[in-house]
C-alpha cells in the first residue's frame, strides 16, 4: 500500500462531505512532554438537517497529545467539510471529537460546541474523552453563555 503524502504544502480543495474529508497527523516531538494544545473555530457552519438553514457554532477543541498531532491544515478542510453537511448540533459536535481521538489517540481531548441560536435557543455541546494528565494547565474556553456572543 503507497504512502498518502498530507495535504499540508500543497493545492487541497474543501471536501464535499466530513466523510470524504482526510485529517492527517503527524508526529509530537514532545510526546515524552504533558500539555494541552487548543484549537478554535469561531466561524463553524453546517446545516439543518430538517431545513437546509444554515447552522453557526463557535468550536473549542483541547486535548493533550501522545505520540499524535492533527495537522492544522487538514483540521480546517476537516471542519469546513461540514459547510454542506446536514447534521444535528449534537452529532456535529460528538463526531467531530471522536474522529480526533480515533486518529489521535490523545491522553485526553474535549471539544465544546458553543451553537448560536436556533428557534431562540441556544443548544451547547460537549464532549470528553480520556483523563487530563496532572498537572497540566487547563485554561477555561473562555466561551461566554449566549447574550449575543459578543
Amino acid at each position: 500500500m503507497a504512502k498518502r503524502t498530507l495535504q499540508l504544502g500543497r493545492t487541497s480543495p474543501i471536501p464535499a462531505s466530513p466523510s470524504k474529508a482526510l485529517l492527517d497527523r503527524v508526529a509530537n516531538p514532545h510526546a515524552d512532554t504533558d500539555y494541552v494544545a487548543r484549537f478554535t473555530a469561531p466561524e463553524f457552519t453546517t446545516l439543518c438537517p430538517i431545513t437546509g438553514q444554515p447552522d453557526f457554532a463557535h468550536l473549542v477543541i483541547d486535548y493533550a497529545p501522545g505520540q499524535w498531532l492533527v495537522e492544522s491544515k487538514s483540521l480546517k478542510l476537516y471542519i469546513a467539510s461540514f459547510r454542506n453537511h446536514g447534521a444535528f448540533h449534537e452529532d456535529c459536535t460528538v463526531a467531530i471529537g471522536k474522529k480526533l481521538v480515533a486518529l489521535l489517540k490523545p491522553k485526553w481531548l474535549r471539544i465544546g460546541g458553543y451553537w448560536y441560536p436556533r428557534g431562540g435557543m441556544p443548544i451547547d455541546v460537549f464532549w470528553q474523552a480520556g483523563r487530563l494528565p496532572k498537572g497540566v494547565w487547563l485554561p477555561d474556553q473562555c466561551v461566554a453563555p449566549y447574550r449575543g456572543r459578543g
